[in-house]
């Protein structure tokens, strides 16, 4: 059973800083990617919004609105993820979710943790 756990979510004011982890257990295949996707107050799981992405290579992307704030990176460990936040601002306020895409070479799977709750007070 594959889980996938974030951690590092809080309350900050804006210009502040918060760090989340993502740590994934239980694949027996190889991750070829993992992302970070929020979910601002009142929206619906449908319009979770793409924040950033890693693949297995340490290729980044990132969503416009966070681009030159926000950081993503991969921990020692294969299955572990990393979201640095700075700059932070109200509208960052969202729950944020960890994506984890393991693959056995000829299908992707595609897993989710449960989110953590990020606030930005004004």
């Amino acid at each position: 059973q594959v889980q996938v756990v974030e951690s590092g979510g809080g309350l900050v004011q804006t210009g502040g800083s918060l760090r989340l982890s993502c740590a994934v257990s239980g694949s027996i295949f190889s991750i070829n990617s993992m992302g970070w996707f929020r979910q601002a107050p009142g929206k619906q799981r449908e319009q979770r919004e793409w924040v950033a992405t890693i693949t297995s290579g340490g290729s980044t992307n990132y969503a416009d609105s966070v681009k030159g704030r926000f950081t993503i990176s991969r921990g020692n460990a294969e299955n572990a993820v990393y979201l640095q936040m700075n700059s932070l601002k109200p509208e960052d306020t969202a729950v944020y979710y960890c994506n984890a895409r393991p693959s056995n070479g000829i299908q992707v799977y595609n897993y989710w943790g449960q989110g953590t709750q990020v606030t930005v007070s004004s």
